[in-house]
């Protein structure tokens, strides 16, 4: 196929993929992957941002087709799918993708199921669509990672992978589910590279707006099929052409060859890591390291000095500036805080080890916390960084003013191929997720629902029960 386009080339592979059995770890991971962003969007309604969304969400008008969590009446399949992939994203809680460092579920699941509702699409073909859309996501990902700078083009450029390509990724995925067939799968790759964007400068200097950015990619998908299904076509080169997406996001630095590879042969979507804390995933390890020493005994109240070792390039992120990393004011700041990290270990919580009620405004400025992360200094660790960005790696030393030293390594995350999370642990992490929210008899439900999602009949199903939240006051 090298005469095909690039484009030409995935559209072919998704057409192919309808009539062809996946491999049984995609299914199975692609059922997971829709538990954990069902949990995720139940989870962020405590978000004013959530509210903002789906307030804006229920005021729109159209056909009612699809269910957004949360809210009791169905909506067009382009608000939906806005909706909950607003919700996906918000908690920073949901999937990565080693080394791209994008997070492909919360765009294509939001899309997938808001377009097999409007369609009628059954539990397998969803399945078949998520997985297709995953891959095409990360695929294009790593066109744009530069191993040399160990960090995705992408973000060099200030441009946030997830939603640039989650919705090329999520709209061959509702493509699929409307019935297009391989020219029409080609075409809403051309048209949705039109609508795809997100910038990052939020990560850097404040701001709510990342939280809509795979809202709006999952929009974007669903809105590009119908428009397809309507009549509009993309140019076939709408990748490495001229003034292609290569060139509009990358100013032409992609590997083509990570688009094609083993396409249908060798599948991405197995090894993306889910994240069993709710936190900035290069704390992920720090977290590790803080729960094996904390199940040492280590004593509390005789720490002098711990010193958390990472990667080089994650210090801008977790460990500086070092004063606001140790005092963090809100939850939200503690999730992107190192020391917090290990603190929080060390005291240990809910959920997988820490949950979502660990990372709240009040544990982010309790006394007892804040004194040890005082005692945190955040380097760089040569070898960590040689790992970086395959793992994210952290290495914990503690010093007791007694003299004693303890020190924890973890060179490979929980949630990843070499570490994966069980069936029984990513369960427990959605019933954390929706604790308060769901009454237990529909927790069950849901849970038993998309173990069986190959055999589901009606996907809006999956949705029904979630359209009904448990408030603060019920």
């Amino acid at each position: 196929m090298p005469d095909q386009t690039l484009a030409r080339q995935l559209a072919a592979f998704a057409a192919h993929a309808r009539t062809t059995p996946l491999p049984a770890p995609v299914v199975t991971s692609v059922r997971q992957r829709v538990l954990d962003i069902l949990g995720l969007c139940v989870a962020a309604h405590r978000l004013p941002t959530s509210h903002a969304a789906l307030d804006h969400v229920a005021e729109q008008g159209g056909r009612p087709q699809a269910y957004v969590v949360g809210l009791p009446e169905a909506v067009p399949a382009a608000q939906a799918a806005f909706g909950n992939g607003v919700l996906a994203h918000s908690l920073d809680y949901d999937d990565t993708h080693l080394p791209s460092v994008l997070h492909p579920s919360a765009a294509v699941v939001p899309a997938a199921l808001a377009a097999a509702q409007a369609a009628g699409a059954d539990g397998a073909a969803l399945t078949t669509a998520v997985a297709v859309g995953i891959e095409v996501t990360v695929r294009l990902g790593m066109a744009g990672y530069d191993p040399e700078l160990n960090n995705s083009v992408f973000f060099e450029h200030g441009q946030h992978a997830t939603s640039i390509c989650g919705a090329m990724g999520a709209a061959v995925a509702a493509g699929m589910l409307v019935g297009l067939d391989e020219d029409g799968l080609l075409d809403v790759l051309g048209v949705t590279a039109s609508m795809a964007a997100g910038v990052i400068e939020a990560n850097r200097t404040g701001g709510t707006v990342k939280r809509l950015h795979c809202g709006w990619a999952a929009h974007s998908a669903v809105t590009a099929a119908d428009l397809v299904r309507r009549g509009f076509t993309g140019p076939p080169t709408v990748l490495e052409g001229r003034f292609g997406f290569f060139t509009a996001f990358l100013r032409g630095e992609a590997d083509h060859a990570q688009v094609t590879d083993g396409l249908g042969e060798r599948w991405a979507v197995p090894d993306i890591f889910f994240k069993p804390y709710p936190a900035n995933h290069f704390t992920h390890a720090a977290i590790d390291a803080g729960l094996a020493l904390r199940a040492q005994d280590v004593p509390l109240d005789r720490i002098d000095h711990i010193e958390l070792r990472v990667p080089a390039a994650v210090i801008r992120t977790i460990g500086q500036p070092i004063d606001t990393k140790r005092t963090p004011d809100t939850g939200y700041q503690a999730q992107f805080s190192g020391p917090y990290a290990v603190v929080a270990g060390l005291f240990g919580g809910g959920g997988l080890g820490l949950g979502l009620g660990d990372f709240t405004d009040d544990l982010a400025r309790d006394p007892a916390r804040r004194a040890l992360m005082a005692r945190v200094d955040v380097v760089a660790d040569d070898e960590c960084t040689k790992i970086f960005p395959y793992q994210f790696p952290a290495v914990v030393t503690v010093r007791t003013d007694d003299g004693r030293t303890w020190r924890e390594e973890v060179l490979t995350n929980r949630g990843g191929p070499q570490r994966p999370l069980s069936d029984a642990e990513l369960a427990m992490k959605f019933r954390d997720n929706v604790a308060g929210r769901l009454d237990p008899d529909t927790t069950d439900q849901v849970v038993a629902a998309v173990a069986g999602l190959a055999d589901v009949t009606d996907v809006a199903d999956l949705l029904r029960p979630l359209t009904r939240l448990r408030t603060a006051t019920d």
